[in-house]
């Protein structure tokens, strides 16, 4: 008999009834005759923190117990998230029955996938044949394909060493640089192999934007009659009034025109990353929000498989596309008729050698405008712009006439002018969407510029005059844009525009490596939510900016645990061993090396001058216990003299300091910055909307105590 594991209980169910159409449930598992299909949850087996090394002293967060490593000694442990063991129990019990004598692992088809299932099998000792099913799409025609050609899991092998060496060498980045900064600098950093770099371009990002100094600048235009003729930008502006003094007396020499017919082919489909970063710049969704839905869209068996890095399918997928774009049933309620192709183009999306292991997004049969009724917002933003894409990607050029002018003023010295038009002449796949503001990935909008139509007849050699006012316009130099979601996908996956070494960024450059960027589309976006949930990245609105603590903490770690080149040059060694290109035992070694040494270095190149709490921010005014400076840490205000560490169940202890500190709410009542300054310049302050245990709303007067923070003052 064999025994099916899959990753998620849906999962496990789309199999079951795709392989037995009718499958009889029970204690945890499909009973499908001669097969069983049960499912996981999630990570169920992880690696052990520190303080379960109850032989080792690692409980305590100490600078004389780093380096932290269990090399020779790696221990996994059960996950304790709600129902993990009971689940884990379950699948052991069914994988030690005597009848069973082959295992599928049906986990998801990548990495992760692959780690959930040697862990839940290797964890339970037991040893019987593997095989691997490797389905995209959870439809059941999909399935039964799949299954009829299942491969041995042995195939995998270096899938699961890739994901055992990342899991390892996170854990052993993490846990030694987090404790060797937080207790060098009396902080509770954050520390991450991915997490880092990414949060190091957000600084730097924040800091050149917050060091930009406008620079104005002047353009002179002329109104030509339904097109305009404008300068370069000039420094001064009496020389551009100078210049457009001329312009007014004098006509211009048109020096070149030049017309382009451009056509403008379709997009790709959709890889997760790049449908993230439209859903946050068209609709404001979050990566991870993002993922969650094309998550549950798959388990709905509406969508293919999320987690895909390519842009391509393979010829093997033509026809299921084929089919899809003739069924006609992503037509109504998805797209105007008028704005489908005439002749659409599936060939385009096919790309045999840019496809490893995972195709691009497509919606399934099973998706039509019935189903969009009951699906979420969310579900139903992100299934819309898959099914838009698809047909964007199989649509009809867009063509359009570019037509530039370069002209020379008379009397106007070297100052050049120059006019651009850009007229559509068939809008091809862009009438799929319609008219809608794009983003570049630097975080440029390109908005639409006011109409400008230089007339069919002109020709170069000629000389005209302007028909209506020549301007002189001002204009500022501008800083970059701050990172929103969908400028920072974009930087983590092309991280080669931070990299300074050539070869590496050579390498990066090359997309059919499928290794390029800094993490992987399956783990961006919660790379983002750790740096929101760590305090060290904060949003606001759409915009992703570094906290004070994030800023403190680039300052402080070593520059290889922020540089962009060394996360990638691990992400292509990863990739190497998954394919068979490095041995797996050499590259965790390797990083085995880097990590151990990084407690040492921290205190090799201490900046003592960044140490303790009162490094990290601003005076909020005395403490009224013991008169020294107030710090904000986090959400909370407390003494600068206060010492903190981390005991062995994950919590912080007061060591030293007076030990004043002020929380951030009070009664149910959130505590601003500006009444926390009134409070410590010695004020009473009258707030409304706090809330008494027996959920009665009251207003009150409140003042600071030394003794508990904040205290209410009512009238006797």
């Amino acid at each position: 008999m064999r025994l099916v594991i899959a990753e998620k209980k849906s999962v496990a169910a789309a199999i079951a009834h795709a392989l037995s159409g009718a499958a009889d449930q029970g204690d945890g598992w499909f009973d499908c005759g001669q097969l069983l299909v049960t499912w996981a949850q999630g990570h169920l087996v992880e690696l052990a923190m520190p303080e379960d090394y109850t032989n080792r002293d690692w409980g305590r967060w100490r600078l004389d117990a780093l380096p932290i490593d269990p090399s020779g000694d790696w221990r996994w442990m059960v996950s304790g998230e709600r129902g993990a063991a009971a689940r884990y129990r379950s699948i052991v019990s069914l994988l030690r029955r005597s009848d069973v004598d082959c295992v599928v692992n049906a986990c998801d088809p990548d990495r992760e996938g692959e780690a959930i299932f040697r862990r839940i099998v290797d964890m339970s000792g037991t040893r019987k044949s593997e095989l691997r099913l490797w389905v995209a799409s959870l439809e059941a025609d999909a399935i039964r394909e799949a299954w009829e050609s299942m491969r041995p899991e042995s195939d995998y092998r270096g899938l699961a060493w890739s994901a055992e060496i990342r899991s390892k060498a996170d854990w052993l980045i993490g846990m030694n640089a987090s404790r060797a900064y937080s207790l060098l600098y009396d902080g509770r950093f954050s520390v991450g192999r991915v997490q880092t770099p990414t949060l190091a371009m957000i600084v730097d990002r924040d800091r050149r934007i917050a060091v930009h100094k406008p620079v104005p600048f002047w353009t002179v235009t002329a109104d030509m009659g339904g097109w305009r003729l404008s300068s370069e930008r000039i420094d001064h502006e009496a020389e551009a009034s100078e210049l457009r003094e001329l312009a007014a007396r004098n006509p211009f020499r048109i020096l070149s025109v030049e017309r382009r017919k451009v056509s403008d082919r379709p997009p790709c489909l959709y890889d997760l990353t790049g449908l993230q970063k439209d859903m946050s710049r068209m609709h404001g969704m979050t990566a991870a929000r993002t993922l969650a839905a094309l998550q549950h869209l798959y388990e709905l068996r509406l969508a293919t498989y999320p987690r895909t890095d390519s842009k391509y399918i393979t010829h093997d997928d033509l026809p299921t596309l084929a089919g899809l774009i003739e069924s006609g049933r992503l037509v109504r309620g998805f797209v105007a008729g008028g704005a489908l192709p005439s002749l659409p183009r599936p060939e385009l999306a096919v790309n045999d050698a840019k496809v490893a292991g995972h195709t691009a997004i497509l919606p399934t049969m099973q998706l039509d405008a019935s189903r969009m009724e009951a699906l979420g917002d969310d579900e139903r933003m992100v299934i819309m712009r898959v099914v838009r894409r698809m047909w964007e990607a199989v649509g009809d050029d867009h063509v359009h006439l570019v037509t530039e002018v370069k002209a020379r003023l008379d009397g106007g010295g070297a100052h050049g002018f120059s006019s651009r038009s850009d007229e559509t002449i068939s809008p091809g796949w862009r009438l799929i969407e319609g008219s809608v503001t794009t983003e570049t990935d630097d975080g440029e909008e390109e908005k639409e510029q006011p109409r400008n139509v230089i007339p069919s007849n002109l020709v170069d050699g000629i000389d005209v005059r302007p028909v209506g006012p020549v301007k002189v316009e001002e204009g500022m130099t501008r800083p970059p844009k701050p990172f929103t979601e969908a400028t920072l996908l974009a930087a983590m996956e092309h991280a080669s525009r931070y990299v300074d070494d050539r070869e590496l960024k050579t390498a990066l450059d090359d997309d059919e490596s499928h290794s390029g960027g800094i993490g992987t589309p399956a783990t961006r976006a919660d790379t983002i939510e750790k740096l929101v949930r760590s305090r060290l990245v904060e949003r606001k609105g759409r915009q992703l900016h570094a906290t004070r603590e994030g800023m403190r903490l680039i300052d402080v770690v070593e520059p290889r645990l922020k540089d962009v080149g060394l996360t990638a040059r691990m992400e292509q060694t990863l990739t190497d061993v998954e394919h068979g290109r490095r041995d797996p035992t050499d590259v965790m070694e390797l990083f085995r090396r880097e990590a151990l040494r990084i407690p040492a270095d921290a205190k090799t190149h201490l900046k003592k001058d960044a140490v303790g709490p009162a490094a990290a921010g601003e005076d909020w005014g005395p403490c009224p216990r013991c008169g020294e400076p107030v710090r904000k840490t986090g959400r909370m205000w407390q003494c600068s003299t206060n010492r903190s560490e981390k005991t062995a169940d994950g919590t912080w202890r007061t060591v030293g300091g007076c030990g004043w500190r002020m929380y951030p709410t009070m009664a149910g009542k959130a505590i601003t910055d500006r009444t926390v300054r009134s409070l410590l310049e010695g004020r009473t302050v009258s707030l409304k909307g706090f809330t008494s245990k027996s959920g009665r709303k009251f207003d009150a007067r409140i003042r600071i105590d030394k003794d508990k923070g904040t205290v209410f003052v009512f009238d006797r």
